[in-house]
């Protein structure tokens, strides 16, 4: 399993700060909806040319236009791009499309999917690279649990990885490591750890030992 940390509630300049102290030990950066949404591909471009060697996922959301958004995206220099699966599948084949000519990858986010097992094969038939099972924040707030859908998602995937977001921690981290998804996205607790490097290593021994 990898580790994602999702980085919303920031500024590029604090991003920097915090990947310079975990760049090493992290397997995926993510740029979330948010601080793209404040600071465009900005915070993509800065991360991606400081940290060559860190995988960054743009948490785009895309939901129309893919190919042009997506392109944008990777031109920024992300190695992973996120499109909504309640998308068209014209726009997630334009996504998929649009990675393949660059040689990325393709992050499909299944928040609010009604039948995500359905969805979720439907996916990985198009030659999408991740399923990402996601509790939004507002629906967090209800206490509701991404588990249930990750694991009937990851029984109907065949090719595409299987990755969960939504109130990952260090309490939530063994119940997830049961069903086994290749990819764990945190973000609050480890974002607002007293100690974001002693936090993301702590996770990341607590999915992989």
């Amino acid at each position: 399993m990898k580790l994602q940390i999702a980085i919303d509630l920031a500024t590029t300049e604090k991003a920097v700060e915090m990947v310079s102290l975990i760049h090493d030990v992290i397997d995926i950066v993510e740029v979330g909806t948010p601080l793209i949404m404040r600071e465009g591909m900005h915070p993509v471009r800065t991360l991606k040319a400081m940290f060559p060697g860190v995988t960054i996922l743009a948490d785009t959301k895309i939901v129309d236009g893919g190919d042009i958004e997506a392109g944008d995206a990777f031109d920024a220099g992300a190695d992973i791009v996120t499109v909504l699966a309640v998308a068209d599948d014209a726009t997630l084949d334009a996504v998929v499309g649009a990675a393949r000519k660059v040689g990325r990858e393709v992050m499909a986010d299944m928040i609010c999917v009604p039948r995500q097992a359905r969805r979720a094969a439907d996916l990985d038939k198009m030659g999408i690279d991740y399923v990402c099972v996601h509790t939004g924040v507002d629906v967090q707030a209800r206490g509701v649990s991404p588990l249930h859908d990750l694991d009937e998602v990851k029984g109907v995937l065949q090719k595409s990885k299987a990755a969960v977001a939504g109130g990952i921690s260090m309490k939530t981290i063994q119940a997830v490591k049961i069903i086994g998804p290749d990819v764990v996205v945190a973000g609050g607790s480890l974002t607002r750890a007293a100690d974001l490097r002693a936090a993301v290593i702590e996770m990341k021994n607590a999915i992989r030992n």
